[in-house]
């Protein structure tokens, strides 16, 4: 995989990253069901195998599980990846989950990830949302200073929009925004792309599979099989009436796919990659062999053709 440089820093990133979300397993809020530590330690180093070097994560990812899983996958790798995680997402001893930018809580976090990822220093720390809005400059503030004092290497945003980005760059430059992008999910791009593109902010998008919709390995016999702790059983996306038009896209990414050799998931991440605004995108993995299928959008392109036909049948469905 051939990396591009990551915004202002000095990180150079495959296009390709490990996404941790679902490994943090069940028994919080956004959970993705039961979760097995060895298919997740077999996964991220499948992924690692494959020439990905970057994970990212979240200290709420299974209220600290999922950091804890990466530091256990990573002993004993030589090349180690870069390690992205986030902060603001809090819990507490009920397992509830709230919002909190303050300085003291940035710093407690990002202590907290510290002993959890067993680093000296955290590759890209990120504010996970911009939740209270109204301590953004409080809390963009701390992240700046965890870089000064070397506690992080490098800053970066999730889930912000340009305004909000805007007063974050009066205080201290933004390496890096995550947003959710795909092809059920542009709201990003009429704004916030174009922002990014000038700013020369890197974009490590999330969910280019739409979760899992876009695989093709998504039916809905396995949507009604999803686990009652799986977050996506009551999402919108994965109930009708959307349900059946985003299983015809599927099928359609399938057609593209055939005719290159490739899975439907490599045609979605392709596609999403495809904008000259992203840097990486980022693919969850819960087994082995499920990386292996996605891997290869890193080096495919698509055609005008193709994106015509996509095109085409996202306007008709709108219609």
């Amino acid at each position: 995989m051939k990396a591009r440089q990551l915004g202002n820093s000095d990180l150079h990133i495959t296009p390709i990253g490990f996404g941790a979300w679902a490994i943090g397993g069940s028994g919080w809020e956004f959970a993705w069901g039961a979760q097995d530590d060895r298919d997740s330690i077999a996964a991220i180093r499948e992924a690692l195998d494959a020439g990905v070097n970057w994970i990212d994560t979240a200290a709420v990812y299974g209220l600290g599980h999922s950091e804890e899983v990466v530091a256990r996958a990573l002993e004993g790798v030589r090349d180690r990846p870069y390690v992205f995680t986030k902060c603001s997402m809090v819990w507490n001893e009920h397992r509830t989950i709230g919002h909190s930018l303050k300085a003291l809580s940035i710093r407690r976090e990002c202590e907290a990830s510290l002993r959890r990822l067993k680093v000296d220093a955290i590759d890209l720390y990120q504010i996970h949302w911009p939740n209270p809005d109204h301590d953004i400059e409080e809390g963009w503030s701390t992240m700046a200073a965890l870089q000064r004092e070397g506690k992080v290497r490098n800053i970066g945003v999730s889930n912000f929009n340009v305004a909000q980005m805007n007063r974050a760059e009066a205080i201290a430059p933004i390496t890096s925004l995550q947003p959710r992008y795909s092809l059920l999910h542009r709201e990003v791009e009429p704004e916030i792309l174009p922002f990014v593109t000038r700013e020369n902010i890197g974009v490590i998008t999330y969910s280019p599979m739409a979760s899992g919709l876009l695989t093709g390995a998504m039916t809905r016999a396995r949507i009604a099989a999803l686990p009652a702790d799986d977050w996506r059983r009551e999402h919108e996306d994965f109930r009708e009436p959307q349900l059946s038009r985003h299983l015809k896209l599927v099928g359609l990414l399938r057609a593209i796919g055939d005719r290159y050799g490739r899975t439907p998931a490599e045609v979605a991440v392709a596609w999403a990659l495809g904008n000259p605004a992203v840097t990486g995108a980022i693919v969850g993995a819960r087994r082995p062999g499920q990386m292996l299928g996605v891997s290869g959008a890193a080096d495919f392109r698509l055609g005008p053709r193709e994106r015509a036909e996509i095109e085409g049948l996202l306007a008709r469905q709108a219609a």
